[in-house]
């Protein structure tokens, strides 16, 4: 299968010039939560719209593990496997929807510092465990006041998020986007449509948007979960 033939289902056209990584996302759980809009707002770096679905603003925490190899090189063995989890926001600029993020953990202290020298992303090393149960992962991540912990999995047949749908809206984004000094930076990323999968979790410890400043509604979020992705990574480029 070639990804980059794959394409029927963008929002936008395929980037010029060549894709830098591609990465493997395994075991995934996504858990989003409507936050009001007045407290994401002051956190998202001017010149980057919110987005909303039907006037609602979402933060979501995502758990995984995962593999990467820069284009035309090996798997690095002290790179390219680690638990990465990651705290995130919707945002628009110059129609191009995508996630920015508020912090992202990771268990490789190499890939914190890539990921925040060539993405000026706000990685930080943290102690975390994957162990898998049948489809079923228990997982923490363990970073000062920054705490994950908890047991998630599929409980349903795979399926694709419909065009039109929140979880649409929620998993299909195909970029991310970065600030630093003022500036706006955007990097394209490619994969299929997601392979979903409805999900439960038993969540025992979750202060990650706490740490970042940010209070969660006490109602259980909306889950699904994912057993891989392929994703292609394009550089990161200053949009403004």
């Amino acid at each position: 299968m070639n990804l980059l033939e794959i394409v029927e289902h963008r929002p936008w056209p395929l980037p010029a010039g060549p894709w830098f990584m591609v990465q493997n996302w395994y075991d995934l759980l996504f858990s989003h939560w409507p936050v009001p809009s007045e407290v994401l707002r002051p956190m998202i770096p001017a010149g980057l719209a919110l987005d909303t679905f039907n006037g609602q603003s979402w933060l979501s925490i995502t758990p995984f593990h995962m593999d990467l190899r820069p284009r035309a090189l090996p798997p690095l063995p002290f790179l390219s496997r680690f638990p990465e989890l990651n705290c995130r926001t919707y945002v628009n600029f110059e129609g191009k929807p995508g996630v920015f993020f508020f912090s992202l953990d990771a268990g490789s202290r190499a890939a914190v510092w890539g990921a925040r020298a060539f993405y000026r992303l706000p990685y930080y090393h943290a102690r975390m465990r994957v162990e898998k149960r049948g489809d079923f992962i228990s997982y923490s991540s363990l970073r000062g006041r920054a705490r994950w912990r908890g047991i998630y999995g599929p409980v349903a047949p795979e399926h694709r998020a419909m065009p039109g749908t929140l979880e649409h809206w929620l998993t299909e984004r195909y970029c991310l986007y970065a600030a630093n000094g003022g500036r706006i930076f955007r990097a394209e990323i490619h994969h299929v449509p997601w392979p979903l999968h409805d999900a439960h979790a038993e969540i025992e410890e979750n202060t990650i948007a706490k740490a970042a400043g940010i209070s969660l509604p006490a109602a259980p979020p909306l889950m699904a979960f994912s057993f891989k992705l392929k994703v292609l990574i394009w550089p990161l480029r200053r949009v403004a």
